[in-house]
């Protein structure tokens, strides 16, 4: 069968809102919706389908051979993206909130925050700063409710399923620490218990103020960061020791041990020292709910050989994405083009070592976001998460000076918002494979183009497709024995919709 779709509308780049579906008079099996974002100008915009051709490029989804389950995709609460929202008149601030978590927005069904403060935060802060202070009878979460707390509460009330929230620390207090610092340095053996019962009474004071928290991470990024800002080390066997023998117990024993903790939580290419770790045995992998990963070790390179060990090594576990952004770059402001340049740098593009320079290499940011998201559900990740949701055009604010780029971009004191290319490719797979969604296996015939589907739990299956080329082809997606030709235009990410009837 070949399942053709009607002449639909185009939304205009300059919306954010996006398309809700619309059933085609077909005389098959499913209907079909199409929507494009590309470098020549469509946001999620509706095309048909095309004439059956020969040159088209076969996508093969194969629904019976199903894989992992899907959490969901997201971004960030930071200090630094709440701060920003409560300068903005209350009209953008909805405008914003709706456009992530809406059902006319993106519906974000994932996200994080952070325990303290991190380096996207105005200064430094924790929630005990009292030295010795064991049973932590000093914590108050006061600080957060400035911004923060408000900014993730407003998003619960516009999220009609609502999202899973990971509450991540980058250091504890300074007083708990071997350097008494901020940054870097080693949490003290005497205050191992102190720092368990301190995420419990987080997790216990956000639910008091009416948010709760899915999961936690250990510590962000316990190999540091070069000492640039907030950080905390661990090796292997410290996490998970401490996870076995503090973390969980505590968690259990305050009520709270529905809290899933993700361990690691930094870059890919550190993962199987990691998961041997902490999966080593039976005991070791008792409170350990999954393994949590950054890009930062290149935002060119998926590591998909890294990730598959990791899955293979704790099948039952998860396997999360919490973190990545175009980093080490100042926001263009209003410049669509850009997004679409190979032109963004990383963090590694000036330091990394001659034989390590092939992973940080110029690249263009929607590349970036389009090929990692569709390489890590190719290689068993569960869900995927975004830095920032919000930052201002010098890409902070940010204590640290570390500039970054985020899907939106606000100017104050303008009160104008920008919903950069990176928004509407978050919305492509955040929009369209819902939580609960099982990974499919598909295949392609082409060295370049990438695909990935996956079944929703309400049937309707999604296949989403990135053309990095400079060329214009023809898509011919074979499902269930029917098939639906699709053009996508040069440098164009494409999701495909098919609804059952």
């Amino acid at each position: 069968m070949i399942l053709a779709c009607m002449a639909v509308i185009s939304l205009s780049s300059a919306q954010y809102s996006v398309p809700t579906p619309m059933l085609f008079d077909t005389r098959d099996s499913y209907s079909i919706r199409i929507l494009e974002t590309s470098a020549a100008g469509h946001a999620l915009t509706e095309i048909q389908a095309t004439l059956p051709c020969s040159d088209a490029i076969t996508i093969t989804i194969d629904t019976g051979s199903r894989h992992q389950t899907v959490l969901g995709f997201g971004g960030s609460f930071t200090e630094a993206s709440a701060y920003l929202l409560n300068r903005m008149s209350l009209k953008q601030r909805d405008r914003i909130i709706n456009a992530y978590f809406s059902d006319e927005g993106a519906q974000y069904s994932l996200a994080r925050t952070h325990i303290n403060s991190c380096d996207f935060s105005r200064d430094h802060y924790a929630y005990a700063m009292v030295p010795g202070d064991t049973l932590l009878e000093s914590f108050s979460i006061e600080k957060d409710n400035d911004d923060l707390f408000p900014f993730i509460r407003k998003a619960q009330t516009v999220s009609r399923n609502g999202f899973r929230l990971i509450a991540s620390p980058w250091t504890a207090p300074p007083w708990m620490k071997d350097n008494q610092s901020w940054v870097g340095g080693k949490l003290l053996d005497t205050y191992r218990d102190t720092w368990a019962l301190y995420y419990a009474k987080y997790v216990q004071a956000c639910a008091d103020n009416g948010i709760s928290i899915w999961g936690i991470t250990v510590i962000n990024e316990p190999h540091g960061n070069g000492n640039n800002w907030e950080s905390m080390h661990f090796t292997p066997k410290e996490m998970t020791d401490f996870v076995q023998d503090h973390l969980g117990p505590t968690l259990e024993r305050e009520g709270q041990g529905n809290v899933q903790i993700l361990g690691y939580d930094q870059n890919r290419a550190g993962l199987r020292e990691w998961v041997d770790e902490m999966y080593r045995d039976a005991s070791s992998s008792k409170y350990i709910a999954g393994t949590a990963v950054h890009w930062y070790e290149s935002t060119y390179e998926v590591f998909p050989k890294e990730l598959q060990y990791a899955a293979d090594k704790a099948p039952g576990k998860y396997l999360i994405q919490t973190e990545a952004c175009i980093d080490a770059e100042v926001p263009r402001w209003n410049d669509d083009a850009w997004y679409w340049r190979e032109e963004a740098t990383d963090w590694g593009w000036d330091w990394a070592p001659q034989e390590q320079k092939y992973l940080h290499p110029k690249y263009a940011p929607v590349h970036r976001y389009a090929r990692d998201i569709i390489g890590c559900l190719q290689s068993k990740v569960h869900g995927w998460i975004d830095w920032n949701l919000v930052l201002d055009r010098q890409g902070g604010p940010n204590w640290a000076r570390n500039w970054c780029t985020a899907p939106i971009i606000v100017d104050p004191a303008m009160d104008e918002v920008y919903f950069t290319p990176l928004y509407y490719v978050m919305c492509h797979f955040s929009k369209y494979i819902r939580p609960g969604a099982h990974v499919v296996t598909s295949t392609i015939q082409h060295p370049e183009i990438m695909a990935v589907a996956a079944v929703n739990p309400d049937k309707s299956i999604c296949v989403v497709a990135f053309n990095p080329t400079t060329q214009r082809h023809n898509l011919r997606v074979e499902l269930d024995g029917s098939s639906v030709f699709v053009p996508i235009n040069e440098q164009a990410l494409q999701t495909i919709v098919f609804l059952p009837r």
